[in-house]
């Protein structure tokens, strides 16, 4: 008989005799009416803490009074009926196989059923893949091979994978997407096996890359003094894992590394008050730094600007300088400027 978890933390108040039923008591009730083989086996599917919760009610319950084995079953009846009920999974399928069948019998069956589960856990799997990972595999990828993939995919993971393709391969791509008629099963098989192969397999390394990208993000988004306050324990606790992050992070003061002639190139393409807001409250070599990389000019009249701002708020410095920091990473992922390697950076010595 399938079975649903009665939280053990509900109560019902017995109508007759006033006293709450709790769902120890509850669960105990129906394990009671199951009789005592049914009940052994399936108390076998329970943790050790649920045990020890229902053993325990079932040797104080006592004499238990028609009304409350009636209003347990009704209950019960009522929670499976909404839906709120039973677990099932291919486990549990296995086990209870292999409890009558033969083990050269249960392989037969599964062998059925697994194959189409492992298909859509192969595609739940690459629709769960940041879209670089998936738009740099399809870019290898032979273009029909590349439009089957993307036909199966969700459209929103479809969309933004599709977009890190180069222009013309994307619209060769969606032409064949549009003209595209029934996949043999001999050619999504090797698709789907290629994918296994070269994709998934390998998602466990590209995952860990992609959240240490995103974790860098995060950490550039967020301001100093947070940023300190969390660095100081990551440092100790995990720091060959943050030091790697930290290397993929790009912050305000990773500015100075930029030559005169991209930091002016990110100026330019600044818009509003943003730069002003943000050297108000950069350090004073930060100040010197961008104010170098600007006609005499121009350096007069943002320094003007600083200086009639009045006060302002920290949280909108920060803003404004992490909206310089968005438009250089922006910049340097069209190559339109560089920023130093550790190896351009190295000191020689004569």
């Amino acid at each position: 008989m399938p079975y649903t978890k009665i939280d053990p933390g509900s109560t019902k108040q017995d109508a007759r005799t006033g006293r709450k039923l709790h769902g120890p008591e509850k669960a105990a009730i129906l394990f009671l009416c199951l009789g005592e083989a049914r009940g052994s086996e399936l108390m076998k599917q329970l943790d050790d803490n649920d045990i020890q919760k229902i053993t325990r009610a079932v040797s104080g319950l006592g004499v238990i009074p028609a009304p409350w084995v009636e209003e347990v079953i009704t209950e019960f009846s009522e929670t499976v009926a909404t839906g709120a009920g039973v677990v099932g999974s291919l486990a549990i399928a296995e086990n209870m196989l292999r409890s009558f069948l033969p083990p050269d019998q249960v392989n037969s069956i599964l062998k059925d059923i697994r194959g189409p589960l492992q298909e859509r856990d192969l595609w739940t799997k690459l629709g769960t893949m940041h879209e670089a990972v998936i738009g740099e595999y399809l870019n290898r990828e032979h273009e029909q091979t590349a439009a089957v993939i993307l036909s199966k995919l969700p459209t929103e993971i479809a969309a933004r994978s599709l977009a890190q393709l180069p222009l013309e391969r994307m619209h060769t791509v969606v032409e064949r997407m549009i003209r595209m008629k029934a996949v043999p099963a001999e050619t999504m098989r090797h698709i789907e096996e290629s994918l296994q192969r070269d994709l998934i397999a390998n998602s466990t390394q590209q995952g860990s890359t992609e959240m240490q990208k995103r974790m860098a993000d995060l950490f550039n988004k967020l301001d100093r003094d947070t940023f300190e306050a969390l660095s100081h324990k990551l440092e100790q606790r995990m720091p060959e894992d943050f030091g790697t992050i930290r290397q993929k992070m790009f912050t305000f003061d990773d500015l100075l590394r930029l030559d005169l002639q991209s930091l002016a190139r990110v100026m330019r393409a600044l818009q509003g008050n943003v730069l002003p807001m943000a050297l108000r409250g950069a350090t004073t070599e930060m100040r010197d730094h961008f104010l170098a990389a600007l006609p005499i000019r121009s350096r007069d009249m943002l320094l003007d600007e600083m200086n009639t701002m009045g006060p302002v708020r920290g949280r909108e410095v920060r803003a404004a300088q992490s909206a310089i920091v968005d438009c250089a990473r922006a910049l340097v992922a069209q190559e339109v400027i560089r920023m130093p390697s550790a190896e351009d950076e190295e000191e020689f010595i004569d």
